[in-house]
């Protein structure tokens, strides 16, 4: 199911992906989620190895033992 978003980008941004959307014959909301689709994962990668790092409890290993345990 979809669902609409509205959100508000600057005048520059909103021009280039006019411009490209023009000259491509696709759509602007094309553009927007195959952006959504290729980043949004990176931006939830990032904040999920952040919550690890901060993570008291968490172990950390070396090159060298997460070599061995893995039997690389």
């Amino acid at each position: 199911m979809s669902k609409v978003l509205n959100v508000r980008i600057e005048e520059d941004l909103s021009d280039r992906l006019d411009l490209l959307a023009e000259k491509t014959k696709r759509s602007k909301s094309f553009y927007i989620k195959e952006i959504l689709s290729q980043h949004l994962a990176e931006y939830e990668d990032a904040y999920l190895a952040l919550d690890r790092l901060n993570n008291r409890n968490a172990k950390y290993y070396s090159t060298e033992d997460a070599e061995k345990i893995l039997d690389l």
